[in-house]
C-alpha cells in the first residue's frame, strides 16, 4: 500500500496482518486452539450421558442393581468430561496468554518502529496525539480480535458442528432440523454484523480517532491556551467534537442491542421448535424421556454459545474496524526509505573540493502543485561557511530538508562527498549531519540524555565539556538536580535561550562533518548571544555549515552567502560584494532589517 492509496484496509488485508504476527508462535496457538476445541467437544458430549441418567432411572425400578449400574456408569462418565473440560480449557487458556502477549508486544513496538519512519511530510500532516491512539487502540483491539476468535468465534463453530453429528446421530430429524436453523442463525447474524453493525462502528472508530487527536492538540497547546485564557474555548471545541462521537457511538451500540433482541428471540423459536419436535417423536415412540432431557440440556448448551455468537461477531467486527489503521501503518510503503542496495556513507579521510553538491535538482511537495525547484545546482566547498537568505517560501528551509532526505528528489540528485544520498543508508547520513533548528525540541529526559543524544554511550565528562562549550552549564548546575533534571514534554520546563544552548551543545557533541545552524542565537539574550556566537565559530572550524539566516547580521562573516527568491538562487557572494551592488536583492533586505532595528533604537530612546 502506498500513500497514493486510500487509507483504509480490507478483510484479506486484516487476516494477512493477523497471519503474520501469528507465524513467529504458531505451534503455541495452534496448541492453545486444539485444547479449547478438545474442551468444547467435551461440552457437547455431555447431554448424552444425562440422557442415559434419565434413562435408566425411568425404565427400571427404584433400587434394581442394573440401573443403579448404569446410572452411576452415566455419572462417572459425566464427571470425567467435567474434568477433562476444565482441564483442556485452563491449558488452553495459559498457552493463549503467552501468545497473545508476546503478539501484542510486537504490534506495538513494531508500530512505532514503522511510524517513527515515515517521511516528514506523512507526519506534517498527522495528529501525534491520533497517531498515538491509533496504535494502541489498534494493539488492543488485536487482542480482542484473538480473544474473540478462540473464546468465541472457535468453540461456537466446534460445539455447532459436533452437538449437529451428536444429534443427527442420536434423533436424525432433531438434528437435521437444529443444523438448519443454526445455518440459519448464523448466517443471519454474519449478514447483520457485516451490512448494518460495520458502517456505524466505523464510523464510531474515525471519530473516536478525531477525539483523541483533538484533545492530544489541546494539552500540547496548553501554554497557548492559558495565554489567551481560552481555557472555556477550548472545553466547548473538545464537548462539539465528543458530542458527535457520542452520537456515533451510541447509534452504533444500540443497533448492536438490537441485533442481539433478535438474535435471542430466534433462539427461543429454535428452542421451542427442537423440544416440540423431540415430544413428538417421544408421542410415536420414537424418543425416550432421556432424549427428551439430552435435547433440553442440548439446547442449553448450545444455547449460550450461540447467544454470544452475535456479541462475538460484533467484537469481531468493532476490533476488526479499529484495527483498520494500525494495519494500514503495517500495509503502507513510504517513499523515503534505503535503497535496496543502500551502503553506508563513508566520509573520505582527505578533503574533497565539494563536500555537497546539488546537480540539477527539481522538487515540489506533493501537497503542492508548483515546483520548489527547477534544476537547481549548487556546489558547497569542503569546510565553506554558506548561508541561504531570502524572503519566507523562498526554499531555504527545504534545501536543507533535502540534504537530510526528508524528503525524494523529482529530478537530479545531492552528492556528500562523491557519494548520492539516495544510494546510502539514512541513518549514515543523517548522523553524519549535526542540526541546530531555531525552536530545537527536547524529549521528557533528563538534560545529560538530551545532550548526549547525537552521541550514545558519552562519557558525563563529554557531556559536561559541551555543555560549557554551548554555556549551557552554568546554569544546569544551578537546578535542583542538575544535569539528572527532566526537562518536560519538548523541553517545556526550560526557557527558549536554555533549550537552544542545550540544542547547541548536543551539536558539539555529535561533532558530524556537517553542520546545519537554523538561526541558532534567535532566542538567546544579546550577552548570551555574544558568547554562543563565539562557540559557534569554534564548532564550525572545519565543518561544512550551512547557516539558514533570518537575522542578516548573523551571517556577515560568512565564505559564501546564496540568496533565494521562488525557488531560485538570484545571487550569491560575500557579505561585502553584495551590498557592494546597490541593486542586489540582498541589499534590499539587509537594509529593510537594518532600518527596522533604527526605527526600533529610535522608538525607545
Amino acid at each position: 500500500m502506498t500513500p497514493a492509496k486510500e487509507n483504509k484496509a480490507g478483510y484479506r488485508d486484516v487476516l494477512r496482518f493477523a497471519v503474520h504476527y501469528w507465524k513467529p508462535k504458531k505451534w503455541i496457538g495452534i496448541a492453545a486452539g486444539a485444547m479449547m476445541m478438545a474442551a468444547v467437544v467435551m461440552d457437547s458430549i455431555v447431554p448424552v450421558f444425562t440422557g442415559r441418567i434419565v434413562d435408566a432411572m425411568t425404565k427400571h425400578n427404584a433400587g434394581d442393581a442394573s440401573a443403579l449400574k448404569g446410572a452411576w456408569s452415566a455419572f462417572w462418565g459425566f464427571a470425567v468430561l467435567a474434568a477433562l473440560n476444565q482441564s483442556f480449557r485452563v491449558s488452553s487458556l495459559f498457552c493463549w496468554n503467552r501468545f497473545a502477549v508476546s503478539n501484542l508486544y510486537r504490534i506495538v513496538t513494531d508500530g512505532m518502529k514503522k511510524v517513527q519512519r515515515f517521511s516528514a511530510d506523512w507526519h506534517a500532516n498527522s495528529f501525534a496525539g491520533g497517531t498515538v491512539r491509533k496504535i494502541t487502540r489498534g494493539m488492543w483491539a488485536f487482542d480482542q480480535f484473538e480473544d474473540t476468535l478462540l473464546m468465541g468465534i472457535l468453540p461456537a463453530i466446534t460445539i455447532v458442528i459436533s452437538i449437529t453429528i451428536m444429534l443427527s446421530l442420536k434423533l436424525p430429524l432433531v438434528g437435521g432440523v437444529a443444523a438448519v436453523l443454526i445455518f440459519i442463525y448464523c448466517a443471519g447474524s454474519v449478514w447483520a454484523s457485516v451490512k448494518i453493525l460495520k458502517p456505524r462502528f466505523v464510523a464510531s472508530a474515525e471519530q473516536d480517532t478525531k477525539m483523541g487527536a483533538t484533545l492530544a492538540d489541546i494539552v500540547t497547546g496548553n501554554p497557548t491556551v492559558k495565554s489567551f485564557g481560552a481555557e472555556r474555548r477550548e472545553d466547548l471545541l473538545f464537548e462539539d467534537v465528543a458530542t458527535v462521537w457520542q452520537k456515533k457511538a451510541i447509534y452504533a451500540w444500540q443497533t448492536g442491542m438490537t441485533a442481539d433482541a433478535f438474535r435471542s428471540l430466534f433462539r427461543i423459536l429454535m428452542n421451542s421448535s427442537m423440544l416440540a419436535l423431540t415430544i413428538m417423536l417421544w408421542k410415536s415412540g420414537r424418543a425416550s424421556p432421556g432424549d427428551i432431557v439430552l435435547v433440553i440440556t442440548t439446547f442449553f448448551i448450545i444455547g449460550g454459545y450461540l447467544r454470544d455468537i452475535g456479541m462475538h461477531i460484533n467484537h469481531l467486527q468493532r476490533s476488526m474496524s479499529d484495527m483498520d489503521d494500525v494495519v494500514v501503518f503495517w500495509l503502507r510503503r513510504d517513499e523515503v526509505v534505503d535503497a535496496p542496495d543502500a551502503k553506508p556513507l563513508t566520509m573520505s579521510p582527505s578533503d574533497r573540493k565539494d563536500m555537497v553538491v546539488f546537480d540539477h535538482v527539481y522538487f515540489h511537495y506533493t501537497s503542492l502543485s508548483n515546483k520548489i525547484y527547477e534544476d537547481l545546482s549548487v556546489a558547497i566547498a569542503s569546510g565553506e561557511k554558506l548561508a541561504l537568505v531570502g524572503p519566507s517560501g523562498s526554499g531555504k528551509s527545504t534545501f536543507v530538508k533535502l540534504l537530510q532526505r526528508l524528503y525524494n528528489l523529482n529530478g537530479g540528485r545531492i552528492l556528500v562527498d562523491g557519494q548520492d544520498i539516495s544510494r546510502v543508508t539514512l541513518e549514515s547520513l543523517r548522523q553524519t549531519i549535526s542540526l541546530v533548528p531555531q525552536d530545537p525540541i527536547l524529549f521528557h529526559r533528563s538534560l545529560s540524555d538530551n545532550i548526549a543524544y547525537g552521541r550514545p554511550g558519552a562519557s558525563q565528562k563529554d557531556i559536561v565539556d559541551a555543555a560549557k562549550k554551548a554555556f549551557a552549564h552554568d546554569f544546569i548546575v544551578r537546578l535542583p538536580q542538575g544535569y539528572d533534571t527532566l526537562v518536560g514534554e519538548r523541553g517545556v520546563k526550560l526557557s527558549g535561550g536554555e533549550r537552544q544552548r542545550v540544542a547547541i551543545a548536543r551539536a558539539i557533541l555529535a561533532d558530524a562533518p556537517i553542520l546545519i545552524l537554523d538561526e541558532a542565537t534567535s532566542s538567546l539574550d544579546s550577552v548570551s548571544e555574544h558568547y554562543i556566537q563565539k562557540a559557534l565559530h569554534a564548532l564550525m572550524e572545519g565543518r561544512t555549515t550551512i547557516t539558514i539566516a533570518h537575522r542578516l547580521s548573523t551571517i556577515q562573516k560568512a565564505d559564501r552567502i546564496l540568496v533565494f527568491d521562488q525557488g531560485r538562487i538570484v545571487e550569491q557572494g560575500t557579505h561585502h560584494t553584495l551590498l557592494a551592488n546597490p541593486h542586489s536583492h540582498y541589499k534590499k533586505l539587509y537594509e529593510m532589517q537594518v532600518l527596522g532595528l533604527i526605527e526600533q533604537h529610535s522608538a525607545v530612546a
